[in-house]
């Protein structure tokens, strides 16, 4: 284990000491849980063969609004980089995407879709803007010169595209996704809480609001951080492999 693993796994034991610290002094269960209550609730629900059920719920709405928003935003940076009337003309959208409050979205797409997928569209929207944005970034960042020997040489646009725009892109993809897969799982779950939809995350917030249960409720907020990482990890570590393959062209 390096010294940056070690010092993460410290400031984490730090972290649940100073939670357990805030408990005791507030001594009401109600208002804050303690750690081992919210251990005690996670481990209930690990035995609980429709947690995962909820689990694979929420997880595959709002990865497939994540990776739909993916595709989307590299698709629009590449058409905006390539034309600059496109940028111009989806500038407004996007700008109305970003600076709208999540909440004004799932009312309203509450209304045009229901509760089911609810949490795929709102994903969807609140990933778009941050990949769209990074990606053309990184299509404008392009090394010039290595264009126009290219173009010298006459090389094709697969070649090009691959062995020049991609590795200028790849920073600016890899640091949107590690921005925007959080975002996406807060967002969605959110979601699901207004939407309320049966079988899903959002609804055991809500259950555990409407009970009080502070205990579900920091369990089931545990849980969401945990997939949100692990799914960071993992989408990130297939990115950057596939980023990797060698093409022939």
């Amino acid at each position: 284990m390096n010294d940056s693993k070690i010092e993460k796994l410290f400031a984490f034991i730090a972290a649940i000491a100073v939670w357990q610290l805030g408990a005791m002094i507030i001594g009401n269960s109600l208002l804050l849980a303690t750690p081992i209550t919210v251990a005690h609730r996670l481990a209930a629900l690990f035995v609980n063969a429709d947690f995962w059920r909820i689990i694979w719920f929420s997880i595959t709405r709002v990865a497939s609004g994540f990776i739909l928003a993916l595709l989307m935003g590299i698709f629009l940076a590449v058409i905006a980089g390539r034309f600059h009337f496109f940028k111009v003309a989806i500038f407004p959208y996007i700008t109305a995407i970003k600076s709208t409050p999540v909440a004004s979205f799932i009312v309203l797409c509450l209304i045009w879709l229901g509760s089911q997928n609810l949490s795929v569209f709102i994903s969807f929207l609140i990933v778009l803007p941050v990949v769209y944005t990074n990606v053309l970034q990184g299509i404008k960042s392009t090394n010039v010169k290595l264009l126009e020997m290219a173009d010298l040489f006459r090389v094709s646009w697969w070649r090009k595209l691959y062995y020049i725009y991609v590795p200028q892109i790849k920073p600016y993809l890899l640091s949107a996704c590690n921005i925007s897969i959080g975002m996406a799982f807060k967002a969605g779950i959110a979601a699901e809480l207004i939407g309320i939809p049966e079988g899903s995350i959002g609804e055991m917030l809500y259950e555990a609001k409407v009970y009080l249960n502070s205990g579900d409720l920091f369990a089931w907020s545990v849980v969401i951080i945990v997939i949100s990482i692990i799914f960071e990890k993992l989408f990130t570590c297939v990115l950057k492999t596939f980023l990797r393959i060698e093409v022939k062209f």
